[in-house]
């Protein structure tokens, strides 16, 4: 398989193994709700220590995965700032921020999307899906990247979707109307993309001529180009009409036998005289439900970037300010959150801009009332006044002064739906029904050959909330050993136990499972039990408790851990007062594991 080279690559290769961990400190007042870690999360903070700093609690149970990270235009002013302990990359950190003139942003784009890549893919569920936007600047060299990670076999498809609803008659070349988004599957052989609700237009092309009672059908050839050695059977209409056979140059699809036993069924439609050329009949009740995801994306479906800026605008009420550059439209991410999620995913954005995914992500659930949460991560100073200023703002409501509209129908105005007009007015006349309480008036109109019924609101004062909360956090110091040695930050025990637990099991810590044994001593938690194996850790984030001896395992300690529960016990602890010989002797079964060396502990690639 081909494999992209970039200047740097050898020291960025495992660099994400080297990032410290950094435990994430809530702050309540910035949040909504009660804060706690297993919720909707707002994380400011460089992506690349954010993404570690989540491993412990949530590595391999993410269920969706959307980012839209630097484009690399050149334009952008991002700047590759990861302390990688290379002297060449160093030399590049003179060069930020990177623009057109940089003979080597497309190497640096790589270094710096590199680690953020591996650490997204550690933290996919097995069954996850990753979606990625690009431009023409950077696509190639993500695919190759991506399927050096994922590998190529997880590769679902690249969407193409149309960001603009008009030409731009300053282009040099051609009018720039798409962007890309790329998707992996951790694990293509068991992922699939959920299937889209049917459209009006689709099952209008159902009716029922011959009044069948098993319902709606349309018809479908019964010939075709291919050769069939058995497709050059005559047949005979209900009317007594002979056809020697196929249209000239075609083939019947079926056997004679099988063509016999479709009529009998009923399945055969010969016209409404019953001599015409035979079709197959296809009936709706026998179609799959919803419809296949396509990979063009039209504007009209999932939105375009001026209806991204203008919701940024009405959420925040300030027209004449640049409030962000390049938002996405809340469609286009609740259109990935329909093809990719369940009510109860997990969806996680590292590069988070103006919060539209978590915005997506609330519209979704009180849609349809489920529970899916979202991780954020934003490392400009705009995190707390943008990023989660929105979600604030879409959960609690916001004030707003205009009218809100929704687009209740779509219909395609082609020749035949205009010979069925009538049961046009009635669509509209159903949801003027079913939908006019909602709404102050139900407005229809025709614009791009297409009838459009929009439900609008006059809203005075406050566009209502749609419900939620979340936690914001930043980063707090790294867990350095040389730092816990000499006692000068000592990490909090939660924080310590997440990674104690991750680094000796490559699970996911929940929080939830750690309970406090003041039984067997002070400063004494069962973190879990994993492959046979109950993990226990003697803590507290006090130098002097640590020095003293009740931070050591005993015999007793040991004895009482032992008792618990079968099987093998590791114990992390600063000290131990017991060896190993004595407890061989007693027959406990309990290892001890050193802290802080413990921690020196290294993944592999």
């Amino acid at each position: 398989m081909p494999e992209l080279q970039f200047k740097g690559k050898e020291f960025v290769y495992n660099h994400h193994l080297t990032v410290p961990f950094r435990p994430l400190e809530m702050h309540a007042d910035k949040g909504i709700g009660a804060p706690h870690t297993d919720g909707n999360l707002i994380i400011h903070g460089d992506n690349l220590h954010a993404l570690k700093a989540l491993l412990p609690m949530y590595a391999g149970k993410v269920d969706c995965i959307f980012i839209d990270p630097p484009y690399n235009t050149g334009n952008e002013g991002w700047a590759y700032n990861d302390n990688v302990n290379s002297p060449m990359i160093k030399e590049w950190l003179s060069a930020n921020p990177i623009g057109l003139e940089d003979g080597l942003r497309h190497d640096k784009w790589a270094c710096m999307m590199w680690p953020r890549l591996k650490l997204l893919h550690e933290l996919l569920a097995e069954t996850g899906s990753f979606w990625m936007t690009l431009d023409d600047n950077e696509i190639h060299h993500a695919r190759t990247i991506l399927d050096d990670i994922y590998g190529s076999d997880n590769f679902i498809g690249c969407m193409i979707w149309q960001k603009v609803f008009s030409p731009k008659n300053t282009a040099q070349y051609f009018s720039e109307d798409h962007d890309y988004i790329l998707v992996y599957a951790k694990n293509s052989s068991i992922w699939r993309p959920n299937a889209l609700e049917r459209t009006d237009e689709m099952e209008a092309r159902y009716s029922n001529l011959d009044n069948d009672p098993r319902g709606p059908w349309t018809s479908g050839d019964v010939s075709a180009r291919n050769f069939y050695s058995e497709g050059t059977y005559s047949v005979t209409s209900p009317s007594g009409r002979v056809i020697p056979g196929p249209p000239p140059g075609t083939y019947w699809r079926i056997s004679a036998e099988k063509f016999r036993s479709l009529d009998r069924d009923g399945r055969i439609w010969w016209g409404e005289n019953g001599s015409n050329v035979p079709r197959l009949k296809r009936f709706l009740s026998e179609v799959q439900a919803g419809r296949v995801p396509q990979t063009l994306w039209f504007w009209k479906e999932v939105g375009h970037t001026q209806e991204a800026k203008k919701e940024i605008v009405a959420i925040f009420g300030d027209a004449d300010r640049e409030i962000f550059i390049t938002p996405k439209p809340t469609r286009l991410l609740e259109h990935i959150l329909t093809l990719a999620t369940s009510s109860e995913s997990l969806v996680l954005d590292s590069f988070a801009g103006s919060g539209t995914t978590a915005h997506a992500v609330l519209a979704a659930n009180a849609r349809d009332g489920g529970n899916r949460r979202f991780i954020l991560v934003e490392g400009e100073e705009y995190a707390d006044t943008l990023t989660a200023e929105r979600v604030r703002r879409v959960i609690k409501g916001y004030s707003f002064k205009g009218t809100q509209r929704e687009e209740l129908l779509r219909e395609p105005l082609t020749f035949s739906k205009l010979k069925q007009a009538n049961s046009l007015l009635e669509k509209v006349q159903r949801i003027e029904t079913l939908d006019g309480p909602k709404f102050d008036r139900i407005k229809s109109t025709v614009k791009d050959g297409a009838l459009i019924v929009t439900g609008e609101s006059d809203v005075a004062e406050t566009a209502p909330g749609l419900g939620g909360e979340f936690t914001y956090c930043t980063l707090g110091p790294p867990i350095e050993m040389d730092a816990i040695l000499s006692g000068a930050a000592l990490p909090v025990r939660e924080a310590l136990a997440g990674l104690l637990w991750h680094t000796a099991t490559a699970q996911p810590f929940a929080p939830a499972t750690m309970t406090d044994a003041p039984e067997i001593g002070e400063g004494v938690a069962r973190l879990g039990a994993f492959s046979g194996r109950t993990f226990w850790l003697i803590y507290r984030d006090d130098l002097e408790w640590l020095k003293s001896g009740e931070a050591a395992l005993s015999l007793s300690k040991a004895r009482a851990i032992s008792q618990t529960a079968a099987g093998n016990h590791l114990v992390f602890a600063p000290a131990k007062f017991v060896s190993r010989e004595l407890l061989a002797r007693e027959r406990l079964d309990v290892d001890y594991a050193p802290l802080p060396f413990a921690l020196y502990r290294l993944e592999t690639a």
